[in-house]
């Protein structure tokens, strides 16, 4: 406590500083706020917004933890070092020490580089703007490193969080204004801006880059493949894995995305703590489904042929779908924003279920990037507001019918 006050009455004696923002988010990152409100109504709960987005962190980290393993063992699956599990998830060859500390070492460095960034983008505006610097970038800097392959150029990724932070975030006001989801943001800058870094079967394995690099400068080396199944479903060539794999998530992919099973007990905790829509997950599971079954019934009914360049990814088994890509933590983690998400709980079923449906639309129907959930929630995050615009006109005309009704 007595830490806490001398950091509250240094606050308070520099309270004109333009510095204060700076100096006050460290003092609220480490201490509750001793703020207060005098004015309006008041609502006793135990929650505020850093708890908010601890909790979103926490959620996470299991993604993240097993992320690093899954890094070092692609590697060395890749490279020859090792054999594939034989064991599934429970693999002695997965849960190693040398497959964890090959990951750590590549993917800490995109966390500092993600947090460093954007939270000094942050803290610039808010010392240029007077206002105390926001918790929302504490989600978005953990997202960002988890949505990337693994072997992403730091440089990159600053350049990226720099532009999704200030055009995604701060030209529209800062946390609780954007329109759209600031990580999927950055993600699809890195997309558009450097291509061949965020598709192809190089980079998702630790070091297959340089390799192939070594390889083009004349080197005697033996080329590495990382395709994803998602890669390989577009060029009709199969998954290359069996179910269990895709579940547990021993299989190439961005850092967090690979494991419905860890995914889904993140999706546990934002549920358990009413954090997460479960409409929103539950919505855009069904209308993945729906566009699955679709694409199915397609090729079952011989309007899609073998020779089709669609057929791979329309022939995959409809709910499997939901185990590949990153559908299960666009979902869970991004679609689920509730300042970008439809606020309403009818808005949030439409919400969600267009997520799903037009993620594997997209997934289908553009083999140069067969992976659609971040154009289907960026896309989603634009329409929010007019579902939610026609839900509430709904219930006005509804109750007004009944006014009219009852006044007869």
């Amino acid at each position: 406590m007595g830490l806490k006050n001398s950091l509250h009455n240094f606050r308070e004696k520099n309270k004109d500083k333009k510095w204060l923002p700076a100096f006050s988010a460290i003092h609220t990152f480490l201490f509750l706020p001793n703020e207060t409100t005098h004015n309006g109504t008041h609502i006793k709960a135990a929650d505020d917004l850093k708890r908010t987005m601890n909790i979103v962190i926490m959620a996470m980290v299991p993604c993240l933890i097993f992320g690093m393993f899954n890094a070092g063992y692609q590697h060395h699956v890749a490279f020859g070092d090792i054999q594939q599990a034989t064991g599934g998830f429970f693999s002695s060859e997965f849960w190693t020490m040398d497959n964890f500390m090959v990951g750590f070492w590549k993917v800490l460095p995109l966390v500092i580089v993600s947090y460093g960034v954007g939270l000094a983008i942050e803290i610039l505006f808010a010392i240029k703007n007077s206002h105390e610097v926001e918790e929302g970038y504490l989600v978005t800097g953990m997202l960002v490193p988890l949505i990337i392959p693994i072997d992403t150029p730091l440089w990159m990724l600053a350049v990226a969080v720099a532009f999704g932070v200030v055009i995604g975030k701060e030209v529209f006001g800062g946390t609780g204004m954007n329109i759209l989801n600031p990580a999927l943001t950055i993600r699809a800058f890195l997309f558009f801006a450097y291509p061949t870094w965020m598709s192809g079967d190089k980079v998702w394995v630790q070091g297959a880059v340089a390799r192939d690099k070594a390889i083009a400068a004349g080197e005697n080396l033996d080329a590495i493949s990382g395709e994803t199944i998602l890669g390989s479903l577009a060029q009709n060539k199969g998954a290359g894995y069996d179910v269990m794999d895709m579940f547990y998530g021993l299989i190439p992919g961005s850092v967090g995305e690979t494991s419905t099973l860890i995914i889904l007990i993140g999706a546990g905790i934002l549920i358990f703590t009413k954090i997460g829509s479960w409409r929103i997950m539950l919505s855009s599971v069904l209308g993945a489904l729906a566009m699955g079954l679709i694409f199915n019934f397609a090729v079952s009914s011989e309007w899609i042929t073998e020779s089709s360049k669609f057929y791979g990814l329309m022939s995959t088994t409809w709910w499997h779908h939901l185990l590949i890509g990153g559908f299960a933590f666009g979902t869970v983690f991004m679609a689920t924003d509730p300042v970008t998400a439809s606020q309403t709980n009818k808005g949030k079923w439409i919400y969600g279920f267009l997520v799903g449906f037009i993620s594997i639309m997209i997934r289908v129907f553009n083999p140069a990037y067969p992976e659609g959930v971040m154009l289907a929630i960026l896309l989603m995050n634009v329409f929010a507001p007019t579902i939610d615009h026609y839900v509430v006109q709904g219930n006005v005309k509804k109750r007004m019918k009944r006014l009219k009704v009852k006044t007869a």
